[in-house]
């Protein structure tokens, strides 16, 4: 299916978005990060990434920040203080539109206003909203400023093209009327891929995930194969035009959802025994909301529950517009004795070869969809074949799955993680597609359609295996993410004598 990212509010005539707040346009000619040494802990180790130099005082109380030692001892000086606000502003923005999590989104805010010197600073990420305010001074007036994210939506190769100007703008030597110029030009930033293979990647994902799941290679298998590709570009472009009446996400994913139960159905009344479960299984696999439920783990794992419940309550409402849109069709065909039984998705790997196979290539198109940059598919393939390698030797060697799959998805985690402190750019890409062929899309569907069909236990077990595993997931991620940072410390803000330090909730 076809996703639209949006930035929130009215576009000047450059392309931006507008402000909440009425702030100045002119942006100094010069005025880039300081050329003089710079003081505190950010001078005591530059080496580090800045997402380990920021994530320490991030995840300190905002008191406790301004009573520390300060990280950036120089005033502003020649800087403007509102326009660096609007630089990190349009970096949060650009980040959380481009499916970064709440969290790494306020350290990247945070190290391009400390950057320019513009300290204490306070940025707040929730769902739809990104803000980033300002304390100049005990007696100055506080200066914030805000905008909206309408829906995030997967384009890595934008949030790879911010992470690396943030590297850059971090490092010193960009002026902030430069660094905003090349914002507002990876904001009009188009895709990479045409939309010819777009579509393609998106049936292809739909006829990887039925050999995954079915784990079979007859001619059935490969019947069904194509039968779910078929159902996916159906569903893609009905999507498509749906969404050209700008009406809501909801309504696009009920229209969506039909030709898998259409196409399903119609397997499940002849003669060769073919699963119509597992077609209409695979026709989904791209509209299951499996990764958003992990992301909002990982939110509600770093301390921001309101962007956490946000996630989660977005993907239970598009959950059930497939559901909505699944069962609309299939009333009709269960009434009339059509055979589409909930079948469980393998425990293991029953055929390694050919799942091995199906994982690499429902990655690969998972990648592509998401916009990632040619040069990191070939990581992203090697984590995903390790990923789902560990995940199926664990569960044959008797392993709990839940458990399979959080050792999986750590190990993914540490690989991209120290694969993206590698290339210097963000983790996301090298993760989120290698995740694909473990994310609880399938198992969801399950639940809900055991609910509908009068199944109450099945789908209450259905639907907690599916948060289990998205937890597990999440969970497995976050732990990469920290063992990684193990590898190269970041030196940390200490809190003031007497208060304890952790990161503030909302």
């Amino acid at each position: 299916m076809s996703e639209h990212d949006q930035l929130g509010g009215r576009a000047d005539p450059e392309g931006r978005p507008t402000r909440s707040e009425s702030v100045p346009h002119q942006i100094p000619a010069s005025g880039g990060p300081a050329e003089t040494a710079r003081s505190g802990p950010e001078a005591s180790d530059t080496a580090a990434p800045w997402p380990d130099r920021m994530l320490p005082l991030l995840r300190t109380p905002t008191a406790d920040r301004r009573l520390a030692a300060d990280c950036f001892a120089e005033p502003p000086g020649a800087v403007e203080p509102v326009r660096v606000l609007e630089l990190a502003l349009l970096v949060g923005e650009l980040l959380l539109a481009s499916g970064e999590v709440a969290e790494d989104v306020e350290a990247a805010m945070l190290a391009v206003a400390g950057a320019y010197r513009v300290h204490p600073c306070d940025p707040q990420v929730t769902f739809t909203r990104v803000a980033i305010s300002y304390q100049p001074g005990p007696s100055g007036p506080p200066l914030t400023v805000e905008s909206s994210v309408r829906r995030a939506a997967g384009d890595y190769a934008r949030l790879a093209a911010v992470f690396r100007l943030v590297t850059e703008i971090t490092a010193g030597g960009i002026g902030v009327h430069d660094a905003h110029d090349r914002l507002v030009a990876v904001h009009r930033y188009s895709r990479r891929y045409p939309g010819w293979l777009l579509l393609l990647c998106c049936g292809v994902l739909a006829g990887a995930a039925t050999l995954l799941v079915g784990g079979r290679a007859d001619a059935r298998a490969w019947l069904v194969f194509a039968s779910a590709v078929v159902a996916a570009l159906a569903g893609d472009r009905l999507s498509a035009l749906v969404a050209r009446h700008d009406l809501p996400a909801f309504y696009q994913f009920v229209v969506a959802a039909g030709p898998a139960a259409v196409i399903g159905i119609l397997l499940s009344f002849n003669g060769l025994h073919l699963r119509g479960s597992v077609v209409i299984t695979g026709g989904l696999y791209a509209l299951l909301p499996g990764w958003p439920m992990v992301a909002a783990a990982q939110d509600g794992l770093a301390g921001f529950y309101l962007t956490a419940a946000a996630r989660l309550l977005e993907a239970l409402y598009l959950m059930a517009g497939v559901v909505i849109g699944v069962m609309t069709v299939l009333y009709v065909g269960v009434n009339n004795g059509a055979d589409l039984a909930a079948q469980d998705v393998p425990a293991g790997a029953v055929n390694p070869p050919l799942q091995l196979a199906a994982a690499v290539l429902l990655t690969l198109a998972f990648a592509v969809l998401l916009n990632t940059e040619p040069g990191a598919l070939s990581v992203v393939l090697l984590n995903s074949g390790a990923g789902w390698t560990t995940y199926g030797v664990l569960v044959n060697a008797g392993g709990e799955p839940l458990l399979a799959t959080g050792l999986a998805a750590g190990l993914v985690g540490l690989s991209g993680q120290l694969t993206a402190r590698h290339r210097g750019s963000s983790a996301l890409p090298h993760i989120t597609a290698a995740l694909g062929p473990l994310l609880p899309g399938s198992v969801l569907y399950f639940g809900m359609l055991a609910f509908v069909r009068g199944e109450p236990e099945i789908g209450l077990s259905g639907v907690g295996r599916a948060v289990a595993t998205a937890m597990a997931l999440a969970i497995g991620v976050n732990l990469g993410r920290e063992l990684a940072r193990l590898f190269l410390s970041a030196p940390r803000a200490a809190p003031p004598a007497g208060r304890r330090g952790g990161r503030h909730r909302r």
